[in-house]
């Protein structure tokens, strides 16, 4: 039987409005892209030298006797790996894949309280009528514009140009963006053509029922033969398997997760407390109930400093204010996000 207390739903869950394919990567050349051929992965078999951290137990061992080094080093490091390049004939990767940004927030997927998702529709629309999503689009364009989906192939690359089109039964626009002219660290670049993108996407984001598709191609040249990094996969059994690196394909065409992808779009997070102090900040984190940055293993917001969603969401949801205008679009963010966010009721 669902609740009819105002506590949170036990049940609650939200779609994200952030629908974005796998990314599909080719090869060209920059000064002529009418010929697009697909990347495909390479298998490398590789002798390496030892080069991990010994046991205190191994280096005492050495220091007798260096003998058992020079063993260990003579020992054969065979790997076999996947790996990706531009042919000698291409100097650019493009980068192709599509957005979905659908309407639809005030509304949950699955919810068992009436008077919480009565409460909750309300802070939604009232944020929607106050705000318009016009901030978070904004911060959303300009990951798009500035290219930071590419994550390492980003790194080094001479030229960066980003093509949008955004298209549905109203719509039918497309933009040209410079990257490299764009930062990664704020979201204060002034560009007309951001701006656009971003109507579209706050449009999107606040209706109730619309959505709009982005089309995204990106250009970045790279050097002619050069490395490039399509996702790679979570390999379980490491050790057991034939190769130590797999990388990610569809059909035979290198490939990023769409799930990568994603985590750049949502690297908005520069409310977290510790942004603005030069020691702690880390740049826009991706938005995650609890800040989770993985690689570095730190949570920049925790239920104990009550920096975190569950926090903010518990007491926004049920009509409360939040002390800050930032808050409330890092609890909507989140639920841009989707996720289960429900409250155990035993």
């Amino acid at each position: 039987m669902a609740k009819n207390d105002n506590s949170t739903a036990s049940v609650l869950a939200y779609e994200k409005k952030l629908v974005l394919s796998d990314g599909y990567m080719y090869g060209t050349k920059w000064e002529d892209r009418s010929q697009l051929a697909p990347l495909a992965l390479k298998e490398k078999s590789v002798r390496g030298t030892i080069s991990n951290r010994f046991k205190k137990s191994d280096k005492d061992a050495f220091a007798k006797d260096p003998a058992k080094l020079d063993a260990k080093v003579e020992s054969a490091n065979l790997q076999r790996v996947d790996a990706c390049s531009l042919d000698l004939n291409q100097d650019t990767l493009n980068l192709q894949f599509s957005i979905k940004v659908l309407g639809g927030i005030a509304k949950p997927s699955a919810c068992n309280n009436a008077n919480f998702k009565q409460s909750y529709a309300n802070a939604a629309n009232g944020y929607i009528d106050k705000h318009g999503f016009t901030e978070l689009a904004r911060r959303y364009a300009t990951n798009i514009a500035n290219a930071r989906f590419l994550w390492r192939n980003r790194v080094g690359a001479e030229k960066i140009e980003v093509n949008v089109a955004a298209k549905n039964s109203k719509i039918n626009e497309s933009w040209r963006f410079d990257a490299t002219q764009i930062s990664t660290r704020h979201f204060d670049s002034q560009d007309s053509n951001i701006d656009q993108l971003a109507k579209v996407i706050a449009q999107a984001l606040a209706s109730e029922e619309d959505f709009i598709l982005l089309e995204v191609s990106c250009f970045v040249l790279m050097g002619s033969a050069q490395e490039v990094y399509p996702s790679e996969e979570l390999v379980l059994d490491k050790g057991k398997g034939e190769k130590s690196k797999i990388l990610y394909h569809v059909n035979d065409i290198a490939a990023m997760h769409s799930q990568k992808l994603g985590n750049a779009l949502r690297t908005i997070d520069t409310w977290y407390p510790d942004y603005t102090d030069p020691e702690l900040s880390v740049g826009p984190i991706a938005i995650e109930p609890y800040g989770a940055v993985t690689n570095l293993g730190k949570a920049f917001r925790t239920p104990k400093d009550k920096q975190d969603f569950y926090t903010f969401f518990d007491a926004w949801a049920r009509g409360e204010s939040l002390n800050r205008e930032e808050d409330e679009h890092y609890v909507m963010a989140t639920l841009v996000r989707g996720g289960v966010f429900g409250e155990s009721d035993k």
